[in-house]
């Protein structure tokens, strides 16, 4: 049987999927409640104002849904996977992979920043370059690294990985696309021997 939690978690689950799939095929403009529930299969627009109470809030869901399946995808990803710099390589691929195999997740977000929802994402987008701070610092710590700002190199990275998704979409290979990445920031962190 199932529990009013479950159940309200599996309706607010499918209105922000609706919201994916239409920011993704239509632009924000065109993502209106009307089109949310009509995507849905949802009966009255009162059932996506039940859960969320403006665009703004439902937009933030579809943030928090996309990052969350890209965390779960990056998981799987790094389980197992020791050492700095295998680590660094290995967290590159599987976002240039996520972005490439969840592109209407990505055109979403995408939509939601362009249409002025970078205060939706901005939470997110810290915590990703603080993850990849520490990564950095760790490496550093170890001695995989060469000294530099870990928090500037996050930046770099984070901005890199984020300016693939446009190159991807438009035919890049993701696998030449993620192999440059590793590439250049193997070089820019490694360890300079004398």
């Amino acid at each position: 049987m199932t529990t009013r939690h479950e159940a309200t978690a599996a309706r607010r689950k499918q209105i922000t999927r609706a919201a994916i799939a239409l920011l993704a095929e239509r632009g924000y403009q065109a993502t209106t409640f009307e089109a949310i529930c009509k995507e849905a299969g949802l009966s009255s627009k009162r059932l996506i104002t039940y859960h969320f109470s403006s665009k703004d809030e439902l937009f933030a869901a579809v943030a928090d849904q996309v990052v969350a399946d890209a965390e779960g995808y990056m998981r799987s990803a790094i389980e197992g996977v020791t050492g700095a710099r295998e680590l660094l390589a290995t967290v590159i691929r599987a976002n240039v992979a996520f972005i490439a195999s969840h592109s209407p997740q990505v055109r979403a977000l995408q939509q939601i920043l362009l249409n002025g929802g970078a205060g939706v994402w901005e939470q997110h987008h810290i915590e990703s370059q603080n993850r990849l701070a520490q990564l950095f610092a760790e490496g550093q710590r170890t001695g995989a690294f060469r000294p530099f700002s870990p928090q500037v190199m996050a930046a770099a990275l984070r901005a890199s990985i984020d300016s693939a998704a446009p190159l991807v979409s438009a035919g890049l290979a993701p696998d030449l696309c993620a192999d440059e990445l590793v590439e250049l920031f193997d070089r820019s962190t490694r360890k300079i021997l004398k």
